[in-house]
């Protein structure tokens, strides 16, 4: 069983891994616009392991005994100046994620609850590759900036990035 303090921020992270799927898919629509196909696909797979994300709690919260409380999903920005714009705004989201995701560890430890923190690991390492592949992207684009082969490269090589289910929905009760 599931406390309701756990149970309300695990309900409370769902919505934010909704609106994250959502704030990506805004930023696939924005490169798709702007003419990055490469980059709209980066984000646009991004919008599916957001969703992964949300189901994975979503599953584990019902798996404990929880009940599920799905709330409104606020609205997302839809411009960005440039993708390098969209990129640094995807850090700064992903380190904000970073911190609900901490939050919940430690809710999950002050609540001694063990099968929590197991599943809460895989998210905790899951946001450090988040925010280094953002980091990454984000030095790149920097270094082409104002150069339009090396925004065609990096495009190139965003657009060959392939959709991976994310790991816990295998195992996901």
């Amino acid at each position: 069983m599931i406390s309701k303090r756990l149970e309300d921020a695990i309900n409370a992270q769902i919505n934010a891994e909704m609106w994250s799927a959502y704030l990506y898919l805004s930023m696939s629509a924005y490169c798709q616009d702007a003419g990055y196909p490469g980059i709209a696909n980066w984000f646009a797979i991004q919008f599916k392991e957001e969703q992964d994300h949300a189901t994975i709690f979503f599953n584990y919260l019902q798996s404990r005994g929880g009940r599920v409380v799905l709330k409104a999903i606020e609205a997302v920005e839809t411009e960005w100046a440039s993708p390098l714009a969209a990129f640094e705004h995807t850090l700064q989201h992903e380190q904000k994620v970073t911190s609900l995701i901490n939050n919940l560890m430690t809710i999950a430890i002050e609540e001694k609850d063990y099968a929590a923190q197991s599943r809460l690991q895989w998210f905790v390492d899951e946001q450090v590759e988040e925010e280094e592949n953002a980091t990454d992207l984000i030095q790149k684009l920097r270094m082409v900036e104002g150069n339009g082969y090396g925004m065609y490269q990096i495009d190139q090589e965003l657009a060959a990035r392939v959709y991976k289910q994310a790991s816990p929905l295998a195992t996901a009760e």
